[in-house]
């Protein structure tokens, strides 16, 4: 009786937060808006960083806002405070998709665009088989964003924000919501969920990735067809190749650390948490 007569106080407060994530994206949305109609004209004549800036703010607030409208009126529970443990692994784990973007990769150069092979996509899976589709998806989004915005690859930010938020949330669905995998399992049931998660949010990319960036180049920066369809095809083989080693290598970090992790006492039961925002 307790326990619902608490659940219920609480309710307000968790509705008032979900109307202030609202508000709050819905104000970043006017905002970016208007600095993407701006700055268009700049990027038009050769300034790209305020461009990419701003489509960037653009793909946040939409997301902010969805998150707003979810919690506020189709009724999500009310919103716990976010677990320190958590947002510690999660700014890590962000730190080492800059890292393995940024650092460890290498070019690819059709005409003024760029493609590349790199190992942020390692840490942006294991992001999520660690901490769940939402933290670890805003992780490997933030660290590989924050590559592109401090790279030449600037202009493809707001994609990159994007797919590697599908990505974390993908593997976190499956290997999560689906398959229960924080919980006590034998070694060959985790080591099959955790292959198979990686292998359907790296999947996910591998088509996803060439296609949204075609269209992004072409109708959002204006890059000529032939270019964007070059790039196109380049793109699906270091997509491709990326996406092999990302199954790989996040699949042997996982299974290496979970067991670590949970001597230490730092292993996040994600299934058994309730969402946050």
């Amino acid at each position: 009786m307790k326990n619902i007569l608490k659940k219920e106080s609480n309710q307000p407060t968790g509705r008032k937060k979900s109307y202030v994530l609202l508000i709050v994206g819905l104000v970043l949305l006017i905002i970016s808006i208007a600095c993407t109609v701006f700055t268009y004209s700049g990027y038009r004549a050769g300034t790209e960083r305020p461009y990419a800036y701003s489509l960037t703010l653009l793909f946040v607030a939409v997301m902010l806002t969805l998150r707003g409208l979810y919690s506020a009126f189709i009724g999500m529970e009310p919103s716990q405070k976010a677990d320190v443990k958590r947002l510690a692994q999660a700014g890590l784990l962000a730190a080492l998709c800059y890292i393995g973007f940024s650092v460890f990769k290498l070019d690819l150069t059709v005409g003024t665009e760029k493609t590349s092979f790199h190992f942020g996509n390692v840490f942006c899976v294991m992001a999520a088989l660690l901490l769940g589709g939402y933290w670890g998806g805003l992780a490997g989004a933030i660290g590989m964003t924050v590559g592109d915005l401090t790279t030449t690859y600037v202009t493809s930010a707001p994609k990159t924000f994007l797919l590697k938020l599908c990505i974390g949330l993908i593997v976190g669905l499956v290997a999560h919501k689906i398959f229960k995998l924080s919980r006590s399992h034998s070694a060959k049931y985790v080591t099959g969920v955790t292959i198979l998660a990686s292998a359907c949010g790296m999947g996910f990319n591998i088509v996803a990735d060439p296609l949204v960036g075609y269209f992004y180049k072409t109708y959002l920066l204006g890059v000529p067809q032939e270019i964007a369809k070059t790039l196109a095809k380049l793109s699906t083989l270091t997509t491709f190749v990326n996406a092999i080693v990302a199954v790989i290598a996040a699949s042997f970090f996982y299974l290496a650390l979970r067991p670590a992790l949970k001597k230490a006492g730092l292993f996040v039961q994600v299934d058994a948490e309730k969402p946050t925002v």
